[in-house]
């Protein structure tokens, strides 16, 4: 079966986009790039991005590189301005019972901080946290990130057992106001498609600069 996403070029480089819903895929995204939209949530991020690279690592023809996009939580970023993820956490992962650090996944050990690939230089860089449940409120207050989204820990995650970067970026929709319907969501997301759009044109002279930083799967 023919899959509903293909590789794009920027510049030197072949990249597989990334993301999470189709409400998020805009008109200006529509025009540049055919992602794999993978569902909401870690799993089904893990799950989908792993599928597509096993596939294309079978056919010879994985990419350069990922760039993991779309929106995303902050309580304290511009609203629909789009950021760069330097790192990210998995604030779901919690093994303190059993003598870990919080945050660190025992088996393997895995850092609980992950870094990724360099992005442009104009977008403003800020760490992000992943888990599995909508960011809302007071629940902001025990999370260490500028930002928050639910997929990207596990692309990466993904990317690493092809050996592969990931560029992340991401759009503030939400986070300044209690979030308490569908809306409060999709209301910033034509302006965030924009924004994503015009970073996306950043990357084939970001990567006619620069090598992506490789990530590589823990012992």
């Amino acid at each position: 079966m023919t899959p509903d996403w293909s590789l794009t070029r920027f510049g030197p480089l072949t990249a597989l986009c990334v993301m999470a819903a189709a409400p998020e895929y805009g008109p200006a995204l529509q025009a540049r790039i055919q992602p794999l939209i993978t569902g909401v949530g870690p799993i089904e991020a893990a799950a989908a991005t792993a599928h597509a690279l096993a596939g294309l690592a079978v056919a010879g023809t994985l990419p350069d590189i990922i760039v993991s996009l779309g929106s995303a939580g902050s309580r304290t970023l511009d609203h629909a301005r789009v950021y760069r993820i330097s790192q990210v956490s998995y604030r779901d992962m919690d093994a303190s019972p059993l003598g870990f650090p919080k945050g660190e996944t025992p088996y393997p050990r895995l850092p609980a901080i992950l870094p990724l690939a360099e992005g442009p230089a104009a977008l403003a860089s800020v760490r992000l946290s992943s888990g599995g449940g909508v960011v809302s409120g007071l629940a902001y207050d025990g999370i260490d990130a500028d930002m928050v989204d639910m997929e990207t820990f596990a692309v990466v995650r993904a990317a690493a057992r092809f050996c592969l970067p990931v560029i992340g970026l991401r759009g503030v929709s939400d986070g300044r106001t209690d979030l308490s319907a569908l809306e409060h969501w999709t209301d910033a997301l034509a302006e965030i498609d924009q924004r994503l759009a015009e970073a996306l044109d950043l990357l084939p002279d970001h990567f006619s600069l620069t090598s992506p930083i490789l990530q590589t799967e823990p012992a």
